[in-house]
């Protein structure tokens, strides 16, 4: 786990797509929140909302890609703030899943099987052909946070995510790359400790 101080955030992945649905890699494609998507949107923000901060201390900051930046407005729209006061982050994009992006996961272990063999035994290290890894990710997210002065309302992706637990809980990389990263819940970190709200 990270010893540096960090500001609280609240971090939060975007609402389900139509791909997600369909297990199909997305990545980097830029792809729209299905109807259920914004269901959860407005869920969490609605969670934010009972909350009871004082959000006028607070930055928000959103992933450049739609699907994240729909969530981020469709939040602050359930908070009863404006839904454009919110700053997009390169850093907090999607890992890239290269030549992978668009492919079903399950057409993907007939094709390519030998491929998928090393990504099934180590998802948390594997490169797809011309993608990122999650630990590669780590970085750029750690320089995210690092930049962090004040407490954040974020929203992002599974594989940041990911990074984020990985970043704050530590532990085995490949058991966090395993664990699901639920659309419709919220990653916590309150100054101390990080873990995932309850509903």
């Amino acid at each position: 786990m990270t010893t540096k101080a960090f500001p609280p955030f609240y971090m939060i992945r975007h609402g389900e797509t139509d791909w997600n649905r369909e297990k199909r890699y997305q990545g980097r494609a830029d792809i729209p929140l299905n109807a259920h998507g914004r269901e959860q949107a407005a869920g969490n923000g609605r969670h934010l909302a009972a909350l009871g901060d004082d959000w006028s201390g607070w930055r928000f900051f959103s992933s450049p890609l739609g699907r994240a930046r729909e969530t981020m407005e469709i939040i602050r729209t359930s908070m009863g703030l404006a839904p454009d006061g919110y700053t997009p982050d390169d850093r907090l994009i999607e890992v890239s899943f290269g030549k992978w992006e668009h492919r079903l996961m399950e057409n993907l272990a007939a094709e390519e099987p030998a491929e998928m063999a090393l990504r099934d035994a180590n998802k948390w290290a594997h490169v797809p052909p011309g993608g990122e890894s999650y630990s590669q990710a780590v970085e750029r997210v750690s320089a995210f946070l690092d930049d962090l002065d004040e407490p954040a309302v974020i929203v992002c992706h599974g594989g940041i995510l990911r990074a984020t637990q990985y970043i704050f809980q530590g532990g085995d990389g490949r058991e966090i790359a395993d664990a699901a990263v639920p659309q419709d819940r919220i990653y916590r970190f309150d100054g101390t400790t990080a873990r995932w709200l309850e509903n």
